[in-house]
Order: structure tokens, then sequence, then C-alpha cells
């Protein structure tokens, strides 16, 4: 048995059908008259289908007729469209319904016909939404869109080409996908090429991140001495001379002669001060050319030397140095006018003179001054034949402390109770750059990430030692048995 709300729905419409063609016969004179509108057809989602309205012409009655058969007939084909929770007539006040949606200015006319009851042939373009009619369309993705909507989200030009990427729901040209997500050489500033296994290989710089083709490690592409970044095609390095080059960043703060180095060598000597580890004699400090520091290296009959990363050296044999005295001038892409001095070095106690490479940013000129004092003050103190990763490893940790108090405003070290550093050096903090503060945890980061066992093992070692016993006990301990406290 049917159910009595489905058998009330089909009397209902039987009499509505009565109603309709009676009304029908009667309007037609009422020209010029107020037409009754016809029921609505409701849906869950507030959709309407509204009945055509029927206009006033001089047909013959038997077309009209047939036209209002279709019209009905239409309507009640519409009784056995079903969405899953159901369509349902809604009998009650259609008029006043009918008259709130058509006076609504939100609703539309011809009003939107969910996609399962649209007849054969009706397409909604997936890009505006409105009716794509009989003109040209796309279809992919399921949906259809007019040509001109169908477009990139990129780019927001419209898609022409035969094939296209896509990524979720989103459509683009294939080259602004590759714009998108292909990686680009900073270097050669060029998409980087897939290997022969079809994937992608690139070089990555731990702290700058500076992505590049590996073939530009082969390529004799300059790479700045100090930060060690790869010089792109639309920026120029400045080339020492000795191959070696500088980016500009670096060379903003270089140190180029033994003059200018002066003040910031005795600033570290007061950080020494600070830290109650003054230093009694009077060491002379020379800028020098690597050529000269490669020289007095081989003269040097003590001390372990870093080879493919020397930048300073704590002299203990008398030796005659050339030290530079003109700062060079930048010519081109080069340096010109430099001037230096042959300088004899004569040893008055454990400790000839401090060399340092020139043309080094000034936090790592710093940071090479501070390793060779500390070499020094453990000479002058008496420390003797310490193994390589406990001599190094202590002289990287004073290198790695001063450049902490250095970028990091109103910190001591963070490893000892010790002063901050001196005014001198606090007025130049607050004068610092970004690009510099940047610099110096570059300079920290090379530091705590050195591979060597001297230097870099030797440093870890040294640093957790210092961090739990202290500096000054950690020190104790070296002079008394010649490692760290454990």
């Amino acid at each position: 048995m049917p159910s009595s709300s489905a058998y009330e729905k089909r009397s209902w419409f039987m009499r509505w059908l009565s109603k309709f063609f009676k009304g029908g016969s009667s309007n037609r004179g009422q020209a010029g008259g107020t037409h009754r509108r016809p029921p609505q057809f409701i849906g869950d989602e507030n959709m309407v289908l509204r009945a055509p309205v029927r206009s006033l012409d001089n047909r013959s009655r038997t077309d009209k007729e047939k036209e209002e058969l279709d019209q009905a007939i239409s309507i009640s084909l519409a009784e056995g469209l079903k969405k899953p929770n159901g369509f349902g007539w809604r009998p009650n006040n259609e008029d006043d319904h009918s008259k709130a949606v058509q006076d609504d200015p939100r609703s539309s006319y011809p009003p939107y016909v969910p996609r399962e009851y649209q007849p054969t042939g009706y397409r909604v373009c997936g890009g505006c939404n409105r009716d794509i009619g009989y003109g040209n369309y796309l279809g992919c993705m399921g949906a259809f869109f007019h040509p001109e909507c169908f477009r990139c989200r990129g780019c927001r030009y419209p898609i022409t080409e035969h094939e296209f990427s896509l990524s979720g729901k989103d459509a683009y040209h294939k080259t602004c996908f590759k714009e998108l997500t292909h990686p680009k050489c900073e270097v050669c500033l060029q998409f980087i090429p897939t290997n022969g296994a079809g994937l992608i290989e690139y070089r990555c710089h731990p702290f700058w991140s500076q992505k590049y083709c590996p073939v530009h490690e082969h390529d004799n592409t300059a790479r700045c001495c100090s930060c060690e970044r790869l010089e792109s095609v639309n920026t120029r390095y400045v080339s020492l001379g000795d191959g070696r080059s500088l980016c500009l960043d670096c060379m903003e703060s270089a140190i180029m002669d033994t003059g200018d180095c002066q003040p910031l060598y005795h600033t570290i000597r007061d950080y020494y001060e600070g830290m109650n580890m003054k230093l009694d004699q009077q060491i002379p400090m020379l800028l020098v050319e690597k050529q000269a520091l490669n020289e007095a290296i081989v003269g040097e009959k003590q001390g372990f030397h870093h080879m493919p990363e020397t930048r300073g050296l704590c002299l203990s044999e008398e030796q005659t140095v050339a030290s530079i005295q003109k700062k060079p001038k930048i010519g081109g892409h080069g340096l010109i006018g430099m001037r230096t001095q042959p300088q004899k070095l004569t040893r008055r106690c454990e400790v000839t003179a401090i060399l340092v490479l020139y043309g080094l940013p000034r936090l790592l000129t710093g940071a090479v001054l501070a390793h060779e004092l500390m070499h020094s003050w453990l000479r002058l103190k008496g420390y003797r034949n310490l193994n390589p990763e406990v001599e190094e490893g202590i002289c990287q940790v004073l290198s790695h402390m001063w450049l902490e108090s250095e970028i990091t405003p109103g910190l001591g070290s963070s490893s000892t109770s010790a002063a901050p550093s001196s005014s001198s050096s606090a007025s130049k903090k607050g004068g610092k750059s970004r690009v510099e503060n940047k610099l110096g945890e570059f300079f920290m980061h090379q530091i705590a990430n050195d591979t060597s066992a001297a230097y870099g093992g030797g440093f870890r070692a040294a640093n957790a030692a210092v961090n739990m016993y202290g500096l000054r006990r950690t020190l104790d301990h070296i002079r008394l048995t010649g490692s760290f406290p454990m």
C-alpha cells in the first residue's frame, strides 16, 4: 500500500492539474489581466523550478492546449526526480512563496538547476558558474569551462595549450608550474638539471641555504674566502690577488692593513683582561698577505696548523715578515695600490708576533685574533706540550666566546662568569649591520661544525668542559693533566 503521504500528493496533483486547465481557458479571456502563478517545485536545497509563465497571443486553441499539455506533462515528470532525501510538492501558500522568491533580489531567472537535474546538453562553466549554452567549451577534471574561463592558477591567464600541469584541483601552464616548483640554481640562475636517474640533484650550503648546480663546485666559479658563498652571474666578487675572492657583504667590513687592525686588536686584549687573563707582554700584531703567512708557517718550528684554512699564526721564531702598511683600493674587480714593508721580528718572550691574513671581515679578523691570543696566553703562562686537540680546542672556545659577545647585545660569555667585553667593543656592537651580525653567526657556525679532529673535535670537547666546569677550572685542569676534565 502506498503511504498516505504519497496518496495525498497524487490526489492533490490531480486536483491542481484540473484547476490548471480550467484556469488556462479562463485566463484567455483576461487579456492584460493578472496571471495566477503556477505552483513551485521545492527541494531541500531551496532550489526553485518555476513552471513557465504562459504568454497571451493569438494562436489557435488547439496549439495552446497542446502547449499547456506539454507543460503539465513536464511538471508531472518532475515528481519522479528524487534526491537521496527526496523532493516534494509544497501545496500550501504556493502563491506567496512564488512571489517571495520572485521578489528576492538574490534569485535569478532562469533559476539555477542542480546538475543532476539538468537537461541533456545543459552545462555550467566551472570557472564563472554561468550557463555555457551552445558555444565552445572545454571539458576536463570532471567539469566544463568557457575557453576563456579555464585559467592558470599562477599567472591567471587562459590555458590554451593542449597540455597543462595539475596540482590538486588547480591547473597551471606547464611553464608556470615549473617556475613554481622546480628549483633554480642561485649561481647561474637556470633551472637545476636532472641527473642520469631523472632526479633533480643540487648542492645546498648548510648555513646560507644557497642552492646551486653540482657542476659549479668544479667549474672555477669564485667562492668567497670568508663566507663560502659562490659568486652568482648577477654579482661580482672582488679578487684579492692571491687566489682569494671576497663578496661585497664581506668586503663592507674587511680590514685591509695593519694600522686599521690595531683598534680591534686592543679591543680583544681588553676582552681577555676582563676575564682575568691579561697578557703582560706587548706582542706585535701584523696584517700580512697569504704568501707571507705561508712562508712564516714554513719557518715556524712549533704549533699545529690547519693548512687549508690557516688565517692566523702565533709566531715563536725570529723572522722577517712583509707587513701591509697601505691598504689597497678597489680597481675594477681587483685591488690596486697595496704597499708592504719588510719587518724583522725579534724574540723577547715565548711569542714573537701574531700574524693575521688581510682582507677578512672585521668579525672574522677578530675571531682569528682571539684564537691566536689564546695561543699566546697559554705559552706565556707556561702551558707546555699540549696535544693539538686540547690546545686548538680551547683556543677555538675563546674565539667562539668573543664572537658570541659581539653579536648578542648585552650578553657576556655564556660559558663563564667573566665580565662582558670592553666598552669600546660594546659601542661598536650597536653600529653593526644586520649583514655583519649574520656573518658573525656564520663564523660561529663554522667553529661549531668544523670536521677536523683538532679544531672541530677539540672545540666540542673543550666547550663541553667549559660549560660544565667553567673556564678557569678547565684551564687549571689542562695545566695539571694536559687534558680536559671529564
